[in-house]
C-alpha cells in the first residue's frame, strides 16, 4: 500500500538532494521508530535516516539482514508516515530483492532517499563483486525513476567496516567503488566505519559527495567536517545505543529497588 502520493514522495526526494547538494551540509539522526523520527523532526531536522540495527532490534530481530525485509518496510512506512519531512531508509544490501521492487517498494514506504550497502550477507565473500553492484544500482535508479521518483541512493562501500588489507589498500578500494557507484548514478558515497580526519578528506577530494558516520571520541567535529567538504553525516545505531544503554540503567534501577524492598 503506498504511504503517501507519488508526487510528494517525489518532491522529498527532491528536497533531500538540495539539501546534500554541492556546498550544503546535511546532519540527520537516525531513527528506528516513529516516535524517535518524531522527535527529530520536531527539534527541526530538515531531514532524517533510519537506522537498520535499531529498526531491527525494535522489531525483534539482530541486524544484518536478520529481520524479513517486509518487516523492515513496515517499519519504514510507519517512520515516514509520522513526518513531513524527507527520510532516507536503510535498506541495507537489499535483502536478495531485484533492483525494480527495492524501487517500487521504497517508494511505497515513503522513501525520499535509501543507503545501500555492497557488503555480501549471503555469499562467501565479505563484498560483492563492484561492477554487478554498480550495475545493480543503476538499475534501481532507473525503476524508481520510472515510478515517479528519483530516489536520493547513498551507496555504502564496506572496505573499511571488512578491515580489507591495509589502510591504503582500503583506501584505495572504496575510492574505486565509490566511482563505480556515482558513475551508476549514486547521489553520495558512504565509507562507514571511516573516523580519522586524513582519510575522510582523501575521500572527498576523490569522490566528492561523502556521507559519514559520526562516531563520537572518534570522529572529527561536526564542525571539522563541514571545513573538510563532507556533504552529510549521520548516526547510524550510535543514537539508539546511547539511548537503550540509559534505559537499561534506568530498568537495572527499578529492579534493585523492587528486589530490594
Amino acid at each position: 500500500m503506498l504511504n503517501t502520493d507519488v508526487a510528494t514522495v517525489a518532491a522529498r526526494a527532491e528536497a533531500l538532494r538540495a539539501l546534500q547538494s554541492t556546498g550544503s551540509f546535511l546532519v540527520m539522526p537516525n531513527a528506528w521508530d516513529a516516535a524517535s523520527a518524531r522527535i527529530f523532526a520536531k527539534v527541526g531536522f530538515a531531514a532524517i535516516a533510519t537506522t537498520s540495527g535499531g529498526v531491527a532490534q525494535a522489531v525483534g530481530y539482530e541486524d544484518h539482514e536478520n529481520a524479513p525485509a517486509d518487516e523492515m518496510l513496515a517499519a519504514a512506512g510507519r517512520i515516514t508516515r509520522a513526518v513531513d519531512i524527507p527520510v532516507t531508509v536503510d535498506f541495507e544490501a537489499g535483502y536478495g530483492l531485484p533492483a525494480g521492487e527495492v524501487a517500487q517498494r521504497l517508494i511505497e514506504a515513503g522513501a525520499a532517499g535509501m543507503n545501500i550497502e555492497d557488503t555480501d550477507h549471503h555469499g562467501g565473500s565479505p563484498l560483492v563483486e563492484a561492477e554487478s553492484h554498480a550495475q545493480h544500482l543503476a538499475e534501481i535508479k532507473a525503476a524508481a525513476r520510472a515510478g515517479g521518483v528519483n530516489l536520493v541512493l547513498n551507496a555504502r562501500v564496506d572496505p573499511f567496516i571488512q578491515r580489507l588489507g591495509t589502510r591504503e589498500e582500503q583506501l584505495a578500494e572504496g575510492i574505486r567503488r565509490g566511482r563505480l557507484y556515482l558513475d551508476a548514478g549514486a547521489d553520495s558515497i558512504y565509507p562507514i566505519g571511516v573516523t580519522d580526519e586524513a582519510t575522510i578528506a582523501a575521500l572527498v577530494q576523490a569522490l566528492g559527495p561523502i556521507n559519514v558516520m559520526m562516531w563520537p571520541g572518534a570522529s572529527p567535529s561536526l564542525a571539522r567536517l563541514k571545513e573538510i567538504g563532507v556533504r552529510r553525516v549521520t548516526y547510524a545505531t550510535g543514537i539508539f545505543r546511547r539511548l537503550y544503554a540509559q534505559l537499561e540503567e534506568v530498568a537495572n534501577g527499578i529492579y534493585s529497588e523492587a528486589n530490594g524492598a
